[in-house]
């Protein structure tokens, strides 16, 4: 007994005084044997479940030769987006806006092909190709001049001290323009002066040499303009280092020059009137419908007018950090 007992009452014991719990039987009951009443019972029988696929670890790629990373960094195509593509520190690259330019393209070339087709404007699939092909080259030509009479422009806008900078920010939409039409130049040239047809392959070496350069002109030039062509108008001749809002306005002039282009040079002759107003206008609403909704884009999601082209102090398109 205790002040903590005063009954004297054992203490309760949920074991019963065991020092453990009693334990449970080893195995779970058994069916009755054969003959004591009861049927045999027989068990189920087991059925394998799957397992899981065990992760396996990534096996590792085997590393490219020498001759594959040599053409992985100087090919044409990865030469031509290093050249085309802009790059400028800072830039904003919105992905919507490259969707709907792809988007675009593809509409207008399939109209384009659709319309030649149903009015026998051409005569083929080739002649279709032949004809794209001239125009992509003539916009090239166009926006050859067209960039530098914007650049001059702008120089005269600009204060005189942000005028370094625009030169600085324009140098390499010149260069990708130079290099565009320098490798271009390379088949008239190679053509002109008699190098394909072996002109010079007056011994053995120069004729290891006139082939080298004739595999060299279809296996990299040819490509490298190709690719080019392509990434050069899409990207403006990267003229988005200079200012986002750059290539829009660009991109809406050349197209409205290449329209006045097919009206005094007679595009279209033979089609109906309507059909030929269409394919002369339908590329200029749709680009400029497209380059307006960049504009409105940048203007709204990034903060990018085109009064920050001009480079005035204490906008966002100002100075070096732009």
């Amino acid at each position: 007994m205790s002040n903590w007992n005063p009954g004297g009452q054992p203490p309760y014991d949920p074991n019963g005084g065991q020092p453990y719990p009693p334990a449970p039987g080893p195995y779970p009951p058994q069916p009755a044997p054969p003959g004591a009443g009861h049927p045999p019972q027989v068990p189920h029988p087991y059925t394998p479940q799957p397992y899981p696929p065990h992760p396996q670890p990534p096996y590792p790629q085997p590393a490219p030769g020498p001759f594959m990373r040599l053409w992985q960094r100087f090919g044409p195509v990865h030469t031509a987006r290093r050249v085309f593509k802009p790059s400028r520190p800072g830039i904003v690259a919105d992905p919507v806006v490259a969707r709907m330019q792809k988007v675009r393209t593809i509409v207008g070339l399939a109209a384009v092909v659709w319309m030649s087709v149903t009015y026998k404007i051409a005569d083929s699939i080739g002649d279709i190709a032949d004809k794209r092909a001239d125009q992509s080259w003539i916009s090239v030509l166009l926006l050859s001049v067209t960039f530098p009479v914007a650049v001059g422009i702008l120089l005269a806008l600009v204060p005189a001290s942000a005028r370094r900078e625009l030169l600085r920010r324009a140098a390499r939409p010149f260069g990708a323009i130079v290099a565009l039409i320098g490798a271009v130049f390379v088949f008239p040239v190679v053509v002109l002066t008699g190098f394909v047809e072996g002109r010079f392959a007056t011994n053995p070496a120069m004729t290891a040499v006139t082939i080298i350069v004739c595999v060299a002109i279809f296996v990299w030039v040819l490509p490298f303009i190709v690719w080019g062509v392509g990434l050069g108008l899409v990207h403006v001749f990267r003229t988005a280092d200079i200012h986002e809002t750059m290539p829009p306005l660009l991109a809406m002039t050349l197209v409205w020059e290449l329209a006045l282009v097919d009206l005094f040079t007679g595009a279209y002759e033979g089609v109906p009137t309507p059909v030929r107003i269409l394919l002369m206008l339908g590329a200029p609403v749709s680009v400029t419908a497209v380059g307006l909704w960049e504009l409105s884009r940048l203007r709204s999601r990034h903060g990018l007018v085109v009064r920050d082209l001009l480079m005035r102090e204490g906008t966002p398109g100002s100075g070096a950090a732009a």
